[in-house]
């Protein structure tokens, strides 16, 4: 599991590192290894958010809620980024960057989908043995029932005599 708490720095420090980086980098070419950080740091903390959402524990909500609020700052901060690229003429390269940034997305989705399938075939598989369990304790209560009602009648016939 990713940690929450290691996540939320994360996305907040590569955010900040762009913004240092951005303000002195001379060309736009030297902010990539930054940039790439910065959406790789995005990716980690978009999974610890949703694994802290799923783990339904206080303090992982609250967390989650964080991490939620520093992705939109990561998103208004791109929307800076985008506007940078296109004063210097460099929407293309914004564009890849973009459209890179959308495969790692759809590979993220793919393996939370994964994940989200695996927990569906643990739920039901464990939802199936609670039925199993509770159809064999009926059959045992219903089983000790017959066992004891069959007891009290021979009980009753053995003393009344009269059950032939």
């Amino acid at each position: 599991m990713i940690d929450p708490i290691t996540a939320l720095a994360g996305i907040q420090s590569a955010i900040s590192l762009v913004k240092k980086a951005a303000a002195v980098a001379n060309d736009l070419g030297s902010l990539a290894p930054v940039i790439g950080k910065m959406f790789d740091a995005k990716s980690v903390a978009t999974k610890a958010m949703l694994e802290a959402k799923r783990s339904k524990k206080g303090s992982n909500m609250g967390t989650a809620l964080q991490i939620e609020m520093a992705l939109d700052q990561a998103k208004v901060f791109e929307e800076e980024l985008k506007m940078l690229f296109m004063q210097t003429g460099k929407i293309d390269v914004w564009n890849k960057i973009k459209a890179r940034q959308a495969e790692m997305d759809r590979d993220d989705a793919k393996e939370i989908s994964a994940l989200k399938a695996e927990e569906k075939k643990a739920k039901e598989k464990a939802d199936e043995m609670t039925e199993i369990v509770l159809v064999i304790a009926i059959i045992f209560f219903l089983m000790f029932f017959a066992f004891v009602g069959v007891n009290e009648l021979i009980d009753f016939c053995q003393k009344t005599r009269g059950c032939v």
